[in-house]
């Protein structure tokens, strides 16, 4: 492995206790959009419930929860978390004939959060929107947001598969902006922010990368801004208590991230927070992490994603130390189980 340039963890990001409001932040909220499958993994729901609390503390705009993983329970889990977390309106985007996985885990805690009942049989959480289907296509959302936003604003935090911003990057130009897709983003985008991929071991293919690899290796190897990937073996050093799913949020009788960390498998396990990671350093950037120097990704057709060192290349990846890993899953356990905006 190529020497990493290490950055030790300095800035905390501070959230109001219970009762109290935010402070006031001195610099301009960042843009962020979500892009998720959502349903597959629980620590996609660990990962939104971070941008909820980045949005109550006024570190970023969160324009849109776009969604890579087919059917109606992503959406409507989504609607759950905006309206739970006192967020109603912020925008969702769906996929249409995007990668088969409603199998690929055993349970999918969106649905089963979904059919959820209190005990008088009505859905145990409370909705915005009634007509799913009636989402748009996330792509055409990303026209619509990017097109509106300043050049070279809008960080996007991809913690699912690639088809939405492969589909993106082919759009031509149409009525929303004069520009193609792949222009679109070059002009409006910031940083793309992945988890996705595994450096430390080419014989290991990770999901997201696998799902769909054609876009993988587009995305990767093609996308026009910087690209900071947090892989596999990240997310797998760092890994959220079943403790503290347990013990934390007593505040909160019924909480459709801990309902759904439940659902998902067997209590008690301690789950990697892979998407976590993508969203900490999208949001709060490298002073968590160790960073890689600039290069290039290549992705393979069996699915490896293959790094090499290039001055002049816009792909990094991260890492940890044992020492980072701790601080990081210390500030995910604060944040997590902090009390939202919502429900002071």
């Amino acid at each position: 492995m190529k020497k990493l340039f290490v950055i030790l963890a300095a800035a905390v990001l501070l959230l109001p206790a219970c009762g109290e409001k935010p402070a006031a932040e001195a610099e301009a909220p960042l843009a962020v959009i979500m892009e998720t499958d959502l349903g597959n993994d629980v620590d996609d729901a660990l990962a939104l419930d971070l941008l909820y609390k980045y949005l109550d503390a006024g570190k970023i705009r969160l324009l849109a929860i776009n969604l890579n993983k087919n059917g109606d329970a992503p959406a409507e889990y989504a609607d759950i978390l905006n309206t739970w977390y006192g967020y109603p309106d912020v925008p969702i985007g769906i996929i249409r004939d995007g990668a088969d996985c409603e199998t690929d885990a055993a349970v999918n805690y969106a649905k089963a959060v979904v059919e959820m009942k209190d005990a008088e049989g009505n859905p145990l959480f409370a909705r915005s929107h009634p007509g799913y289907a009636d989402y748009p296509e996330a792509v055409t959302l990303y026209r619509k947001l990017l097109a509106a936003e300043p050049d070279a604003s809008v960080v996007i935090a991809s913690v699912g598969f690639s088809t939405n911003l492969i589909r993106l990057l082919e759009t031509p130009a149409d009525d929303i902006s004069p520009l193609n897709g792949k222009e679109l983003v070059a002009k409006k985008v910031k940083l793309l922010v992945t988890m996705a991929g595994c450096m430390d071991n080419p014989k290991t293919h990770e999901y997201n990368v696998v799902k769909d690899i054609p876009a993988a290796k587009v995305i990767f190897e093609e996308w026009p801004t910087p690209v900071v990937t947090s892989p596999f073996e990240v997310g797998v050093q760092i890994r959220y208590p079943a403790t503290s799913i347990e013990g934390d949020f007593d505040w909160a009788p019924q909480h459709p991230v801990v309902e759904a960390y439940k659902a998902y498998l067997p209590m008690p396990y301690n789950r990697p927070t892979w998407d976590p990671t993508a969203v900490l350093y999208a949001v709060e950037g490298g002073e968590w992490f160790t960073v890689s120097p600039a290069g290039k990704i290549t992705v393979t057709d069996e699915g490896s994603t293959l790094f090499t060192e290039d001055p002049e290349g816009t792909r990094r990846y991260l890492a940890v130390t044992p020492e980072q890993g701790e601080a990081i899953l210390k500030h995910f356990v604060e944040v997590i189980t902090s009390c939202p905006a919502s429900r002071k």
